[in-house]
């Protein structure tokens, strides 16, 4: 015991640094944030025809938000007259999910696929593993406009399929573009990551299911998916969380407005900044915060994500209580007939 407290002590120290700059880089902003959610704006007192501070607003920004309230003088949400919305919170949600839900399930096939090929023994490898990192490898400004000219009225897209589809107005080409283009660039980081898991699964296992007479399908459905099924959580992890915080994607490709078919919540809190509403930007952080930690918290307890690295700790030490009790029993049997 004396010795884990002198490690524990030992690791603090080693990862205090480390900590203590997350704590100003990352905890600092979370909590002005959270504290600046619960403020009013500042607003024009009409007595004195200055700024004033809000003071305190309870949680008049959620509401604002979450209700579709319009935002008064006073810097407090009211009730928007009739037939007027007051925000697109909704609408972007609908888009940051649908976004999410669609990019991250072709990237996880496409991504396994790639993995497997790259994973192969033949020639050439590296130059095939190389040639599909390169979209991830490109800055996702530049991804943006080079699918902005392929999907251009006269672009290369329209060209090959003989349409005049507008891409980038029509509201749902608009949302098929934005999907192309962020799994096409994101695609070879999922391969990346199953990649590495099955670089994990010991070539005997695969050897010894060909010995018994296992297709390739079936050791793909009853070994590699199996085995590599911890990276692929974790990958999907990532990946999810990634999505849901997309910004630069829709906005260079297809418009910055929080109007646009392709906005997504992001969107609208950088919009919210540049008119000064700093403190309803807040709230709507605050809630992409409590969004995203409950999308994370769900696919780390129901789907098994294992981000720690327990998951595996555990599995080992149940796998060597059953050794035991097997060999146990062995003995047992072993001295019975004896």
């Amino acid at each position: 015991m004396r010795t884990r407290a002198q490690q524990a002590r030992r690791a603090l120290l080693l990862l205090s640094p480390a900590l203590i700059v997350l704590a100003v880089v990352i905890g600092y902003p979370v909590l002005r944030a959270i504290y600046l959610s619960f403020q009013a704006d500042r607003h024009l007192d009409p007595d004195t025809g200055v700024f004033v501070e809000g003071g305190f607003a309870g949680f008049q920004h959620y509401l604002y938000w979450l209700n579709q309230r319009c935002m008064g003088s006073d810097g407090l949400a009211t009730t928007c007259p009739p037939g007027v919305l007051s925000t697109d919170f909704w609408p972007a949600l609908t888009n940051t999910v649908g976004f999410t839900l669609a990019t991250v399930t072709l990237e996880t096939i496409l991504g396994m696929i790639m993995a497997l090929i790259m994973a192969g023994n033949y020639k050439g490898r590296g130059l095939v593993r190389a040639a599909v990192l390169i979209p991830w490898a490109i800055p996702t400004a530049v991804t943006a406009k080079l699918w902005q000219f392929m999907f251009a009225p006269q672009g290369i897209v329209n060209s090959v399929l003989g349409t005049d589809i507008m891409w980038t107005t029509d509201p749902w080409a608009a949302r098929f573009a934005v999907i192309i283009a962020d799994v096409w660039k994101t695609a070879p980081f999922m391969a990346l990551l199953i990649l590495a898991g099955l670089q994990m699964i010991p070539k005997e296992t695969y050897e010894a299911a060909r010995v018994d007479g296992a297709s390739r399908w079936q050791q793909f459905w009853l070994i590699t998916l199996p085995l590599v099924r911890p990276a692929l959580m974790v990958a999907v992890l990532f990946r999810t969380l990634d999505a849901l915080r997309m910004y630069d994607l829709p906005v260079i490709m297809i418009s910055p407005s929080s109007n646009s078919p392709t906005a997504v919540i992001s969107q609208l809190v950088v919009e919210d900044m540049r008119q000064g509403n700093f403190n309803s930007a807040s709230a709507l952080s605050t809630l992409i915060f409590l969004f995203i930690f409950f999308v994370a918290f769900i696919l780390i307890r129901f789907l098994g994500a294992d981000v720690s690295g327990t998951g595996e700790q555990r599995a080992a030490k149940k796998e060597a209580k059953r050794r035991q009790k097997r060999e146990a029993k062995a003995a047992t049997v072993q001295m019975g007939a004896s």
